[in-house]
């Protein structure tokens, strides 16, 4: 078992969309093609990408994990059942690298792990999510996996009914959980700001016939206490499904004082990116296990290898896997999601082209997704994906 060779490209995804904390004008991915060869002769070629949000990481992939994983190689890449074993791989990346500081290491490695398990799944000639199944969860895996549709960015032009005819349209794509942004009127009093973001809400529940259940609302982590408790109170009538992201995803204690006042579900846990980060999250933010959610991205989070990790700090915790929802809006995460037993996943319907929504033949019933069969993580299915990974390879 070896690797034959890595490739690596920027792809821009921009756009004028912006959250309240940033704008995507100058966003870029880094994506990713290793090919590997078994040493029975079979060959394939894996591909990733890393997540929305964070930019390209050229630099880091070819000058520190691209040559480790090239020197990679022998035992440690063979898993028992005879397979890949991308956890091997892995560790040949990370070797010489001091633990802590996380970000755009965490993120370069996670591009690259993605594609390592794209290829261990094709090596074996199944899905992603059957292979992690059988190799973690003794062959059980999801009929489907719940999934929401995020947008609701802001746009040069977009007001309140081009916001609602967003959501519309998601609604008519087979979604029956959508996710909005709020917070965003950049040099706003806290009280204008909340005004108009609570009329937002309000048009957007009415088309969703005003099941709160039905509604989460995305901060981008850029309140301070006061205006993450003042939301707090004007969102607690709604009874929205979650309150994303209301503060800094490090300050721990100032979320374990918002719990305090909101008793409805807070999510977090998109921004930070190793399993002691995820330890330190459980034990210090007064998070709550039987209704909060936690939206770790394996894609920016070193990879699968490291959210096996996170999940099983989480056990240990008392959180079930079922609190959690990834962030990304990826078919990883989504394999992911029913492989391991997730409680669902993000997606990107309209947004993060070509990288944003699913395979082109699976459709969206109920906000539930059913895997297509194809082996691996599945991109050859998304033919505008594709063809941007396929030009990679070639």
């Amino acid at each position: 078992m070896r690797i034959v060779s890595v490739k690596d490209a920027v792809v821009p995804i921009s756009s004028a969309i912006a959250n309240a904390y940033i704008d995507f004008s100058k966003m870029t991915a880094s994506v990713v093609a290793v090919t590997v060869e078994a040493g029975d002769g079979k060959r394939a070629t894996g591909f990733g990408f890393n997540s929305n949000g964070r930019y390209a990481q050229p630099g880091l992939l070819r000058e520190r994990f691209i040559p480790r994983l090239l020197e990679a190689g022998g035992d440690a890449l063979f898993h028992a059942d005879g397979g890949l074993e991308p956890a091997g791989a892995w560790m040949a990346m990370m070797r010489n690298e001091k633990p802590g500081g996380h970000g755009d290491r965490s993120v370069a490695v996670g591009t690259l792990d993605m594609a390592l398990w794209d290829a261990a799944a094709k090596l074996a000639g199944v899905p992603l999510w059957r292979l992690l199944a059988d190799r973690f969860r003794g062959g059980q895996a999801d009929e489907a996996a719940w999934v929401y549709a995020a947008g609701g960015y802001y746009h040069p032009g977009k007001g309140t009914e081009g916001l609602v005819e967003e959501m519309k349209r998601y609604l008519g794509l087979g979604y029956s959980v959508v996710k909005m942004k709020i917070g965003g009127a950049p040099g706003s009093a806290i009280k204008d700001a909340l005004r108009d973001d609570v009329a937002r809400i309000e048009a957007v529940l009415k088309l969703l016939g005003g099941d709160g259940s039905r509604l989460c609302v995305d901060v981008n982590g850029r309140f301070g206490l006061h205006a993450a408790l003042s939301y707090a109170a004007a969102l607690t009538p709604y009874k929205l499904r979650w309150y994303d992201e209301p503060l800094d995803p490090l300050d721990f204690a100032t979320h374990a004082t918002l719990a305090e006042h909101y008793g409805g579900p807070i999510a977090t846990g998109e921004n930070l990116f190793s399993a002691a980060d995820a330890r330190n999250l459980v034990r210090h933010a007064g998070l709550r296990p039987d209704r909060d959610v936690l939206q770790f991205d394996p894609a920016l989070s070193y990879g699968l290898v490291e959210y096996i990790r996170i999940l099983n700090v989480l056990q240990t915790h008392g959180w079930s896997p079922r609190r959690c929802v990834p962030h990304g809006g990826h078919q990883f995460a989504l394999n992911i999601a029913v492989g391991l037993g997730l409680g669902g996943n993000e997606s990107y319907p309209e947004v993060f082209a070509p990288f944003g929504g699913f395979a082109d033949d699976t459709p969206v019933q109920d906000s539930r997704v059913r895997l297509p069969g194809i082996p691996g993580i599945g991109f050859e299915g998304k033919s505008d994906l594709y063809a941007v990974l396929q030009g990679l390879a070639e």
